[in-house]
């Protein structure tokens, strides 16, 4: 089953997102659960949040999955939403 994985990050956190990001990028390529994932743009084109599309036999297994994320231990997000998604095209 896929999840859609929604984070905004908090106000003013771009420091945080920029010095976690290796990290980041680096458990997204760890697992083969990530089908797809790329940040958030503000109007500055700065990042502001993800887009990570998981793949998980339950829900329970992508919230365990999204909590060892490197930027949720930084405490970069304001907000994350996971829910199911259904892939219709491409």
């Amino acid at each position: 089953m896929r999840f859609a994985l929604i984070a905004k990050d908090k106000p003013g956190a771009l420091e945080i997102r920029k010095a976690n990001r290796d990290a980041h990028v680096a458990y997204l390529k760890a697992t083969e659960a990530v089908e797809m994932a790329g940040p958030f743009l503000n109007e500055d084109g700065n990042m502001c949040g993800s887009l990570i599309i998981l793949e998980f036999a339950d829900i329970t297994e992508a919230q365990a999955w999204a909590a060892e994320d490197p930027y949720k231990k930084a405490d970069l997000f304001q907000s994350v939403e996971i829910i199911a998604w259904n892939k219709v095209i491409g």
